[in-house]
């Protein structure tokens, strides 16, 4: 049975949660791999509502998905394959951590290309509604 949808108040912590998971994958990955790690998702619009769980891409070069696969499995994270949606690896969170999601893209995917413009085009009537 899979687990219901709660959504909150915005949380003005969460950009600080963010952060805090940032600064630990981009450690393992930033650098020779990865060129970004972005906070995505409802919990990135300030005073949204949203499911309390922070949402993470890491946008990597192709040949470094790889890599970044492994390096990221080295800090704790399980790796998931692409759960369906090419152009994406995601991952369960480390034991011990907060539940949150990542994914690693590499640059050239439609997944990584679409998400901004998508997400922005899908939100924009709920946020203009919401925050009058």
């Amino acid at each position: 049975m899979a687990e219901p949808i709660v959504i909150v108040e915005y949380d003005p912590a969460w950009p600080e949660e963010f952060e805090r998971l940032r600064a630990r994958a981009a450690a393992a990955v930033v650098g020779d791999v990865a060129v970004a790690v972005e906070h995505v998702g409802s919990t990135a619009v300030p005073g949204m509502p949203a499911k309390p769980v922070i949402d993470m891409v890491i946008a990597v070069e192709p040949p470094g998905v790889q890599a970044a696969v492994h390096r990221l499995c080295a800090i704790g994270y399980v790796h998931e394959g692409n759960l369906g949606v090419d152009g994406r690896e995601a991952f369960t969170w480390p034991k011990g951590e907060r539940r949150h999601h990542l994914y690693v893209s590499p640059t050239d995917s439609e997944e990584l290309r679409d998400d901004r413009p998508g997400y922005t085009e899908a939100k924009t009537p709920f946020v203009e509604r919401y925050s009058r």
